[in-house]
Order: structure tokens, then sequence, then C-alpha cells
């Protein structure tokens, strides 16, 4: 399977050659690829921009590996999943969007891996393609594809972990506060703390399961045994940072419902001292109405002191209410 120029591959980003020692350069535009499948003591990488251009001819003239697989991986489904088929491994990995993008905007990768070729692609924005090739240009020893691909997954798995270790901090500083007694509108912002940890564990999830396919697939087992051990070295990495996503997600849970009962308590101290108060002036209230009345008859209407008795006897009829709420043993709510 032989192509003449980079050019004549619509969509790629790069094409990238990697000698017996591991030491990887850029091909020129201009410069002719070797073929896939008998590529000396070395490797190359291809990477496609799938959102840029249709890649059903590149898979028809068979520029991205054998037919059936390259339209399973492909296609424009994005569903995480690994296949293997005349030993070339494919799948569909999660991604993370670059620095500075949308938290929604990541993208998945895209990757079929040959003995001595690995052509990957992305639909939307990637960190790990990217990452990776600006390590094998500053000189880093990238030796197989199979280390080419746990190299841009490790890049995954690091995006992942340092999100994982920022929601992790403000959790921490949320429960900090709340232990202090100093709620405040922490519950708003747990909310988005909880979305963002239950989004990393379902990436993380699909993700792990792409791997322990591979590492238990017997076509890979028999065909590639370094990638079989990539892929046990990178689903453990999973496993354990998705255990503390799931514990991050569960504190956020757990820290939720004790803020709002936080909140409860202190809106139940609110309505109890409005009720106290409400209940307190309910009596003098009614005597001043009682005493309003422009009617016949009312006592102390010619006294002198009158004014002062009224007062007195609003005065004593709030301090007997305020008696007979403590007598009933209404007490505040405590914390």
């Amino acid at each position: 399977m032989t192509v003449t120029r980079a050019t004549s591959l619509p969509g790629l980003l790069w094409a990238m050659s990697f000698d017996g020692e591991g030491c990887g350069r850029l091909m020129e535009p201009d410069e002719v690829l070797p073929d896939l499948d008998a590529f000396g003591g070395g490797f190359i990488w291809l990477h496609f921009d799938l959102a840029s251009a249709d890649p059903g001819p590149l898979i028809e003239a068979g520029h991205v590996g054998p037919l059936p697989l390259a339209e399973a991986v492909f296609r424009p489904d994005e569903h995480q999943r690994v296949t293997v088929a005349e030993g070339y491994v494919g799948g569909v990995v999660a991604d993370l969007a670059r620095p500075g993008a949308k938290p929604d905007a990541a993208g998945h990768l895209h990757f079929i891996m040959g003995p001595r070729s690995l052509v990957s692609g992305r639909r939307g924005l990637a960190e790990s393609p990217d990452a990776t090739r600006a390590d094998a240009e500053k000189g880093r020893p990238i030796s197989s594809p199979v280390l080419l691909l746990e190299t841009m997954v490790g890049y995954v798995v690091a995006s992942m972990a340092t999100t994982g270790r920022r929601l992790s901090d403000e959790v921490d500083g949320i429960e900090d506060r709340v232990l202090d007694g100093r709620v405040r509108d922490d519950r708003r912002r747990l909310g988005p703390i909880r979305r963002s940890a239950v989004r990393l564990h379902r990436q993380l999830l699909g993700l792990a399961a792409v791997f322990h396919r591979l590492e238990e697939d017997d076509a890979v087992r028999n065909l590639h045994g370094p990638a079989v051990a990539v892929a046990a070295r990178l689903a453990q990495r999973l496993d354990a940072l998705d255990r503390d996503v799931t514990a991050l997600a569960e504190r956020a849970r757990l820290l939720q419902e004790e803020v709002g009962a936080r909140v409860a308590e202190e809106s139940n101290r609110q309505l109890y001292v409005l009720s106290v108060l409400s209940a307190l002036f309910l009596p003098p209230t009614f005597l001043t109405g009682l005493f309003g009345m422009n009617v016949k008859g009312l006592p102390f209407t010619d006294d002198a002191h009158g004014f002062l008795y009224v007062g007195s006897l609003s005065f004593i009829s709030a301090i007997a209410t305020y008696g007979i709420i403590r007598a009933l043993g209404i007490r505040p709510p405590r914390g």
C-alpha cells in the first residue's frame, strides 16, 4: 500500500517518520511517504483532521489501514471502542480539549495501529496528538507505534488527573468552610463540581473498558504482545484514577447534602425568630386595635392616664405570650 506524497492525502495534518532509534521528524508536504506495511526498521505516524475532510476516499484507497477496520474506526460514531482485524488494532478513545477550550469541546481520538504504522485522526479539539508531536520534535525517543499510542493516551490520563486534582482542591476548600460554619453559596458551587466529576467518571469508565478489552483480546495477545502490556499499564492507571474520581463525586454529593442541611438549619432559626416576634406583637396589636375603635363605652377614654394603662397592658400581654411560648417548650433549632 504505497502513497506518493503527503499532499495527496486530504485532511492530513502531519506525517512523522521515526527511525530505528525512535527519533521522529516531521515529513515535508511534498515528501514521498513510505508504504505503511513495509517501512524498514522504523515506523510512520499519520494524523488527520477528520472534520475538514471526508475520510471515505482515504479508506477506500487503503491509506489508513485495512478497509473493514478503517470503516469501523473512522466513521462519525465516536463511541469508545476497540477492534482487531488482519493484524491491526483500531479504536476510538476519549481525549480532552486543548487548554482554554470549553469543557464540552473534548473530542475523541481515532486510531489504527499496525506493526510499523499508526494512523490517527480527530474531529473535535484534542490535546494529546499535539502534545505527543511536540515531545517527538524535542527529541523524546518513541521506538514503536505501541509506545506512541501509550504516549498519547498518557497525556489524556494526565489531563484527566489534573482535572480531578483541581476538582478535589475545590471540594477541600468548600469542606473546610462548612466545618468552620462559614456556609456561603457553596451548594451552588458544588453542582458544577459534581457534574464535572460525573462526566470525568464516564470518560474514564469508557476509556478503561477499551484497554481492558484490548488486554483480554486473544487476537491482540497473539499478534501484539507489547500492546497487551501497554493496555495493562494504561488500564491500571485508569482504574486507579477512576476510583479517585468516583470517591470525589461521592464526597461532593455528601457535602452538598450537608450544606443543604446547614442552610435549612439557618432558615429554621430565622423562621423561629420571625415567628416569636410575630407572636409577641400579636397581643399588643390586638389591644391597640381594640382601643382604637371609634365607639362609646371604651375604658380609659376620659382617664388622664389612659395611654399609660393601655401601653402597660400591651407590654404585659407580650411578656405573658413569651412566658406561654417558654412554658410550651418551644425552643430555637440547634445547630
